[in-house]
């Protein structure tokens, strides 16, 4: 299935589109484009998707709303994707030297007055940098395998380590299990930080409860399991601070992210940290504390007196707001 070179949709692509509208649309009402979303390359961020990933992300952006700058306004709603697949292009590999991969879309608009100038821009190859939103399970190091959600390998990403061979391996992290997709947005400048894919992982278990359900079927005297059940409490006491004090980061980070993306509505922005670990909050925390000492330099509000100053008032402190 492809779309013609106008826009205008083939049959199959049409009965796709249909799916998402409220009454059947013509052919001619509506406005098909492709969009390369992401692929496996290695990123700014030194974050990359594997192949498989790609393929689970594929099935989670249909139906997923295009906006602009991850504004997710209604107003900003301005097309759909109605196909999606992960895709090998012959001949071609990424920065590792592997087969290079890319997740690509089939979107689709309204033909109308306040589209014509985007589809215009869209047609002339301006409007085509887009970035995504969306959420993995799981992290891993390119240099150890190490899972990152159970610990820090202590490789960290964008430098090289010996791969044994001789040479040097880059550490980056392999972001694998789609877990969910948001949106995905028209940007200016998709590989920065601020406005490049977004990802995020989140934990696929729960020990605790699975160890209390594991209890019931010890065979332990009556003593062991009065301590394993002391035990038991207290790790659900811990558990429970822990989650409070994750919470309290969590919601700092999406304050923080906000000020930093003051366009980036706040449900949005605590929706981006939700997947996040404790580690890698840690991170984004404090990489936007220096993004924002950046843009607002600290201007002391104090000064200290010059002596004369001091003794004509009265010796009535040192500083003076």
């Amino acid at each position: 299935m492809a779309e013609r070179k106008n826009g205008v949709p083939e049959e199959e692509e049409l009965a796709l589109i249909n799916r998402f509208s409220q009454r059947e649309l013509g052919a001619e009402e509506v406005f098909a484009f492709p969009v390369v979303l992401c692929d496996n390359e290695v990123d700014r961020d030194f974050d990359c998707f594997t192949p498989g990933t790609l393929g689970e992300l594929a099935k989670l952006f249909v139906g997923k709303t295009g906006i602009f700058d991850h504004d997710p306004r209604g107003e900003n709603q301005t097309a759909r994707i109605y196909r999606a697949e992960a895709e090998f292009v012959p001949g071609r590999v990424n920065g590792q030297g592997e087969p290079y991969c890319r997740l690509k879309a089939h979107a689709y608009m309204v033909r109308a007055e306040k589209n014509r100038d985007l589809i215009l821009e869209i047609e002339a190859g301006i409007k085509k940098e887009v970035s995504v939103g969306c959420t993995v399970e799981q992290v891993r190091c390119s240099v150890c395998g190490g899972d990152l959600r159970r610990a820090d390998c202590g490789h960290r990403k964008g430098q090289r380590y010996p791969d044994g061979q001789g040479g040097e391996k880059l550490c980056y992290h392999l972001l694998e299990g789609a877990a969910d997709a948001y949106e995905w947005s028209f940007v200016a400048v998709p590989a920065q930080r601020g406005a490049g894919v977004t990802k995020g992982y989140c934990s696929g278990g729960r020990t605790l409860e699975k160890v209390k359900r594991a209890k019931d079927a010890l065979t332990l005297n009556t003593g062991e399991l009065q301590a394993l059940g002391m035990e038991l409490e207290e790790l659900e006491q811990q558990a429970a601070l822990g989650r409070q004090a994750e919470e309290e980061l969590r919601r700092e980070t999406a304050r923080l992210q906000g000020l930093a993306e003051p366009r980036l509505a706040g449900e949005l922005a605590g929706q981006m940290m939700k997947g996040l670990s404790h580690r890698e909050l840690m991170e984004a925390k404090r990489a936007l504390e220096q993004r924002l000492a950046r843009r607002y330099p600290y201007v002391p509000q104090t000064f200290a007196e010059a002596k004369g100053q001091e003794q004509a008032a009265g010796g009535l402190g040192e500083f003076r707001i």
